[in-house]
């Protein structure tokens, strides 16, 4: 029987997607920062969300020299905040840092967070002060959609915030227990509550590659972030419809008041702009209902959350127990625990590990 293993103080979870460019290079720098705070006290879960590249070679390959690197490889792309779920779910540490791999978010502000921790913080969380290497159009969206954001949504998401974060223990275990699958991290975290503060920073341009978050990508994430923490687009849509009633019915008597005159009602044109102007409210107020209904129906599936291929540690493949979030967080532990130290069943197919909603 293999010793039990001790939980780190510290784990780095970093979500990656064709990030062979840059893979050494934040290895390299989040290997001195974590080793600077917590000796060889940690552990980086490298996430390969599903890469094209040679991502998962690089992470397998240095997980044999480095004895604190673990690669978790999924079967597909899931996206970002699943494959940070992911990683989260893996991860064993007191103490947990969400991170991209570009090197936009510095690893070395651990060294300023682990402190602000040690005073009693829940989480420590970046915040943006400036963006380098972006473009005025993201500038412009992103500064619009966190201010959009904070008016909408149910509880206070603080504005020019990212997913990266250094969170307690306990948060991240809450944070795994909640099953939605249209996850917003950054929102879930901040409806956790507890002492969260935010360390101010300059954020770099990427060290390599290209940004993963196209105009496509950017649109769902902010629909996601907005459906999943405020019903304001309902309540606007209701409101919208009441006042197209209004208007219609005003129409309607000025019509009749001009009939009884004698006068001509004219105006081919305006009718046809009347009709197609209610239409278009109409459709609008079905779209957003049929935002909410899309997220309704794909977490009535209940299909899992993601699909592990293999998770490698020590430059060794092995299987892991199936991960859910109605695990206790000691049994979700004791299966990472498993895979770590060889005690699954060698028999067991390693392309059958998944984290139901």
């Amino acid at each position: 029987m293999t010793d039990r293993l001790v939980s780190p103080l510290l784990s780095i979870v970093v979500p990656c997607f064709n990030e062979e460019s840059g893979i050494d290079e934040f290895l390299r720098r989040a290997l001195l920062a974590a080793t600077a705070v917590a000796g060889q006290n940690f552990e980086i879960i490298a996430v390969d969300d599903g890469s094209t590249d040679a991502t998962w070679d690089i992470i397998s390959a240095r997980s044999r020299d480095l004895p604190n690197l673990v690669g978790v490889r999924l079967m597909r792309n899931h996206g970002h905040q699943i494959a940070a779920t992911a990683g989260l779910s893996v991860a064993r540490g007191e103490r947990v840092l969400l991170i991209d791999a570009d090197l936009q978010d510095p690893p070395e502000l651990l060294l300023m967070m682990m402190p602000t921790m040690d005073r009693g913080a829940d989480v420590v969380y970046g915040q943006r002060s400036r963006r380098a290497g972006e473009t005025r159009f993201k500038l412009v969206t992103a500064a619009i959609f966190y201010r959009l954001l904070g008016r909408l949504a149910s509880v206070p998401i603080p504005r020019d915030t990212g997913d990266f974060r250094l969170m307690s223990r306990r948060v991240v275990d809450i944070l795994l227990a909640m099953p939605e699958r249209d996850r917003f991290i950054r929102g879930m975290v901040s409806w956790v509550g507890g002492r969260q503060v935010a360390l101010p920073y300059e954020r770099d341009a990427r060290f390599a590659g290209e940004t993963k978050y196209p105009l496509r990508k950017m649109v769902r994430f902010a629909l996601d972030a907005i459906t999943s923490f405020s019903t304001a687009p309902l309540r606007a849509a209701t409101w919208v419809g009441f006042i197209s009633a209004a208007i219609a019915v005003a129409l309607v008597v000025y019509t009749l008041i001009q009939w009884f005159a004698g006068n001509t009602v004219a105006g081919w044109s305006s009718l046809m702009a009347t009709v197609a102007g209610f239409f278009s409210i109409q459709f609008i107020g079905m779209g957003i209902m049929g935002e909410y209904l899309s997220r309704l129906v794909e977490e009535a599936k209940q299909r899992p959350m993601f699909m592990v291929d293999c998770i490698s540690r020590g430059g060794v493949s092995r299987p892991l127990d199936l991960l859910t979030p109605s695990m206790h967080p000691s049994e979700r532990r004791a299966a990472v625990e498993r895979a770590f130290v060889g005690e699954a069943d060698p028999n067991a197919p390693i392309a059958r590990t998944a984290m139901h909603d």
